[in-house]
């Protein structure tokens, strides 16, 4: 099949996803999404590791008290309650498998339309460039939050069935019902989503700079890695508030009774603060952006 063969039915889908009014333009990107199989792939892999995890538990039988230190004992909790098999592979997949999930869809927002021709098409019949970044950003965060609930809800099932559910004892020592445990987790998820969608917003920036998606993949994988590290050295232990992975561990603070609202706090903040800037900064990219591919 020849260049132009191939570049016919390339420009004929970007206009008919183009010309669908916005909720279907938004259905449109998500069904694109969906259909990729390196992102059906990289959801398999996020469902894998809680498997992994409540397997190689329930083999051990791990005392739990060797699981003491170095933060919430989520992993040494799981043999009295499964739903801890969710909370302990949020935990491990927050560090590096959910940014690279986001990072992939973020890189391949704008520079994925890119690299195969398609954006043109999408801005020329016409669509308003601002709906575009808005419809490709909203796709970014239902990504996230269908990351984060494809782990949580995989370790949750796989929990119950190895270690059986019941009443959850919180980090604070307070016991509360599976109900209102369910409830945690949910809230747990959706703060977890927020804090992706900044990374989102930083790579749908990103993704308006280049014509290579796997290069802003890569670049916004390696901008939470540097984040990570960065807030690791306490020498500059004034800079780690800013970073933009400093929050996303707070999560644990929905754990306890009564909850401890501040660090949330400044993690929706410093999340909101990241979506506001870098989503200016694509819009002001995208805007003046010379567009010939």
């Amino acid at each position: 099949m020849s260049a132009v063969d191939t570049a016919v039915p390339a420009a004929t889908t970007g206009t008919r996803r183009a010309g669908a009014m916005p909720l279907r333009f938004f259905a449109s990107e998500l069904s694109l999404i969906g259909r990729r199989r390196r992102n059906q792939a990289g959801l398999a892999v996020l469902a894998a590791v809680p498997i992994i995890i409540a397997v190689a538990v329930k083999m051990a039988n791990p005392d739990p008290s060797e699981f003491a230190e170095g933060g919430p004992n989520f992993v040494g909790s799981i043999t009295s309650n499964g739903l801890f098999v969710a909370l302990a592979a949020l935990a491990l997949e927050i560090q590096l498998f959910l940014p690279i999930a986001v990072a992939a869809v973020a890189g391949d927002s704008v520079a994925g339309e890119a690299n195969v021709g398609t954006l043109r098409y999408l801005l020329t019949v016409p669509v308003h460039r601002t709906r575009l970044l808005a419809v490709k950003y909203a796709a970014i965060v239902v990504g996230a939050f269908i990351a984060t609930v494809t782990v949580a809800g995989t370790g949750l099932l796989v929990g119950l069935v190895l270690f059986g559910g019941g009443d959850l004892t919180l980090l604070s020592g307070t016991t509360i019902g599976l109900g209102e445990a369910l409830l945690r987790l949910l809230a747990i998820c959706l703060y977890m989503t927020v804090c992706l969608s900044a990374l989102g917003a930083v790579g749908l920036f990103i993704s308006t700079l280049t014509e290579q998606p796997m290069g802003a993949t890569i670049a916004i994988t390696m901008l939470t890695m540097a984040s990570w590290i960065l807030g690791v050295i306490p020498q500059i232990d004034w800079l780690h508030p800013y970073l933009i992975t400093h929050w996303w561990n707070s999560f644990g603070d929905l754990l306890r009774d009564p909850v401890a609202w501040d660090p949330l706090r400044s993690g929706l903040l410093s999340a909101a603060a990241y979506i506001v800037i870098f989503l200016s900064a694509a819009w002001a990219r995208f805007g003046s952006r010379d567009v010939t591919s």
